[in-house]
């Protein structure tokens, strides 16, 4: 009979391979061999502030967050729900996601450009009109700096609350300027590089952000029915619920009565409990990256 140390050891690796499995896909663990143990020069040296955010449990519930904030701008809406498949390949759209921003992030610089060049020549590709006849394009500078924006605030407050070393505001400016190094290579107009400028932009987008058709489709998607397995689903509603409340009052507002869904309802302490047991819960089964490559 194995020991209790080795049944926890067990269930701690089953726990990890099965989240890891879920975020990264497939060809997750080749992926990560590769973007942390290449030898080669790197966009961010391994002190840099975005390797602490990106690589900690946090991006859990800032991941989702990003989404429901992003889902706000009509225009930027119209175009994931007409090319992302979000809906159809959610999980396929997760791992793209999360192996674009794990390479930029810890990759070689070689590996970071390539996958910037891959992204700028799908976006390149996309147009279309909005229900409302507005045209719209995903290289369009405006909207990459839109879908940064909400991105870099949503892992940032996520890292701040949930995150196992929060940064202090220096660390936070720091964390901006070094995101928006890979926002300038996209194509974004000029992205953040401090808080201040941060609470700025945000400010410049809130006229035009709103609930639609589409982002509360989007909310019931990610809040009500995710494609998950049943034993899933109540660690996922704990994460669904902290990202809810992680939003700016004025977008969980919007949020709000889009799904019906108990992530909504549950008040913000109780939500903030349950999304530092789940980030907890995650970080101690995730197991830790390769060390970085001695000629990195």
């Amino acid at each position: 009979m194995a020991s209790p140390t080795t049944a926890v050891r067990r269930i701690r690796r089953h726990a990890g391979e099965a989240v890891f499995l879920r975020v990264a896909g497939p060809d997750g663990a080749r992926n990560r061999e590769r973007i942390h143990s290449t030898p080669g020069p790197r966009w961010f040296a391994p002190d840099r502030p975005v390797r602490r955010v990106h690589g900690d449990a946090s991006m859990f519930v800032g991941g989702l967050a990003a989404l429901l904030l992003q889902s706000l701008h009509p225009v930027a809406m119209a175009a994931v729900a007409a090319h992302s498949g979000y809906r159809g390949d959610p999980w396929g759209r997760l791992h793209r996601t999360s192996t674009f921003l794990a390479v930029t992030t810890f990759g070689t610089s070689a590996d970071a450009e390539a996958a910037v060049a891959r992204v700028r020549e799908v976006h390149s590709r996309v147009r279309g009109r909005t229900a409302d006849g507005v045209p719209y394009r995903a290289d369009d500078p405006e909207l990459l700096a839109w879908v940064h924006i909400a991105e870099a605030d949503c892992f940032l407050r996520a890292h701040q609350r949930y995150g196992r070393h929060p940064l202090d505001p220096a660390g936070c400016d720091a964390y901006l300027a070094d995101t928006a190094r890979v926002a300038r290579a996209l194509g974004a107009d000029r992205p953040p590089e401090d808080l201040r400028e941060l609470a700025s932009r945000m400010a410049r987008f809130r006229p035009c952000l709103r609930p639609t058709a589409a982002s509360r489709d989007t909310a019931r998607f990610l809040l009500t029915d995710p494609p998950l397995p049943g034993a899933a689903r109540l660690p996922y509603a704990l994460l669904a619920a902290a990202a809810v409340d992680l939003l700016p009052p004025w977008a969980r507002a919007a949020v709000a009565g889009g799904s019906g869904s108990a992530a909504e309802r549950l008040p913000g302490p109780a939500a903030r409990a349950g999304g530092h047991a789940v980030t907890r819960a995650i970080r101690w089964a995730l197991p830790p990256a390769p060390p970085p490559s001695p000629r990195g």
